[in-house]
């Protein structure tokens, strides 16, 4: 019968909120699982075959004698049990040292949970988690992959699970581990797992006909990417899971490798890095950032007046996005209508009579830092030009550009503003 190993129930987002604690059996922690039971020590005993992760109250436990404990161990070790799993807290205060200890000389691992969970629960996450490993083959290595190409051996596992992630639903969470590990994909400890979203062509620049192909994007993104990863093409795009190790700042890392792998015209986006040990809901919340970043990169024109060209690649950060997505999440062109027009009027009104870019060249300097020198430089003008400017646009305003309780609501305004602007050409 196919099964788990006891690592992967650990990583199981269902035990999440049991706070489960190894005490024991380290080494055994590759264990194969093949069904849960549920059951007091020393009663589950009797009825174990083999292969099972026993979940204990603990009150059993509780009221034997310290040798009892330790033959109980003997006994479930003996039975070829794969793990025992024991609630502490409320029956059995803490885990007893002769349980512990005997667990540990046996390589039998010992979990004490720490909080209360409903055990129907968890057995059935588990048990519904077992699913057909592939009939031949190595099983895919933990731990870093290789450099290059990493096809999945369960392609459609693989896109399962990929597509639950991005609708939200709870058959991403149930055993999501579980159904990601035939496809080698084990976020070791200490890495940072990103969502990433990409296709093969920009739709708000009508002049990048030039696309790749979708089917030569997966090799030439993914294959440089360091660590481990779970992808699937779908829905028109590929999307994919990057377990990356550690970095001082993995988003800025990963998105200069892809920046040099990427094929001309293609866009990709990536969400925030979130810790592997977070799991599955927060891992599918990164690649739904990727996905909306993605939809907002290829619709809305960047803030920038001179952004990549149709030969170009083009990969942006879910962060790079953070005013696009919160504006988008809490209204549409009405709100930001109202927001431009109540902060940016006069400036608005100056450029319908005028030819001016001042909006632009506001919204550029403040994402810049208020710098001269690096505005000047991507508006492609002069320091004296941009000095004018923005004397004109503090004139109009009546404020500093400089004052910071100004700066957040007019960034916010410049934005939804171009947000507008995209709305309505399309």
């Amino acid at each position: 019968m196919p099964a788990l190993t006891v690592r992967e129930v650990l990583a199981l987002d269902v035990l999440g909120p049991a706070a489960p604690l190894l005490l024991a059996g380290q080494g055994g922690l590759d264990r194969p699982v093949r069904r849960v039971h549920t059951g007091g020590v020393p009663e589950g005993c009797a009825v174990l075959s083999g292969g099972e992760l026993l979940l204990t109250d603990g009150h059993g436990l509780a009221r034997a004698t310290p040798q009892r404990q330790r033959a109980w161990v003997r006994e479930l070790a003996g039975r070829g049990a794969a793990a025992l799993f024991a609630e502490v807290g409320r029956a059995l205060p803490r885990m007893p040292a002769g349980v512990t200890a005997e667990a540990e000389r046996l390589g039998l691992p010992l979990v004490a949970l720490r909080r209360v969970v409903p055990f129907a629960r968890v057995a059935e996450a588990v048990n519904c988690a077992i699913g057909p490993r592939p009939a031949t083959g190595p099983r895919p290595a933990t731990g870093r992959a290789a450099p290059g190409p990493r096809p999945s051996p369960d392609a459609s596992g693989a896109r399962a699970l990929i597509g639950a992630l991005l609708d939200g639903t709870d058959a991403a969470r149930a055993g999501a581990a579980a159904r990601a590990a035939p496809a080698g994909f084990r976020p070791p400890e200490g890495h940072r797992v990103l969502g990433l979203a990409a296709r093969g062509h920009r739709q708000a620049v009508p002049a990048r006909s030039t696309a790749p192909p979708l089917d030569r994007l997966p090799d030439r993104l993914l294959g440089r990417v360091p660590g481990t990863v779970l992808a699937a093409e779908l829905r028109g795009g590929l999307f994919a899971l990057l377990a990356v190790p550690p970095a001082p700042d993995p988003v800025r890392a990963v998105r200069a490798v892809l920046q040099e792998a990427s094929l001309p015209g293609a866009v990709v986006a990536l969400g925030p890095a979130v810790p592997a040990a977070a799991g599955w809901v927060r891992f599918g919340e990164s690649l739904r950032e990727a996905v909306a970043t993605l939809g907002l990169a290829v619709t809305v024109p960047s803030a920038e007046p001179c952004g990549p060209g149709p030969q170009q690649p083009y990969v942006t950060t879910a962060r790079a996005f953070a005013l696009e997505r919160e504006l988008t999440r809490s209204g549409g062109p009405e709100r930001w209508s109202r927001l431009a027009g109540d902060v940016l009027g006069p400036l608005l009104a100056w450029e319908s009579r005028h030819a001016g870019d001042l909006v632009r060249t506001l919204e550029v300097h403040l994402r810049h830092g208020c710098s001269p020198t690096r505005t000047a430089a991507l508006l492609h003008i002069g320091r004296q030009s941009l000095y004018q400017r923005l004397e004109r646009i503090e004139g109009l305003l009546g404020t500093a550009v400089a004052d910071p309780e100004a700066q957040a609501e007019l960034l916010l305004a410049t934005c939804a503003h171009r947000l507008l602007q995209a709305r309505r050409a399309h």
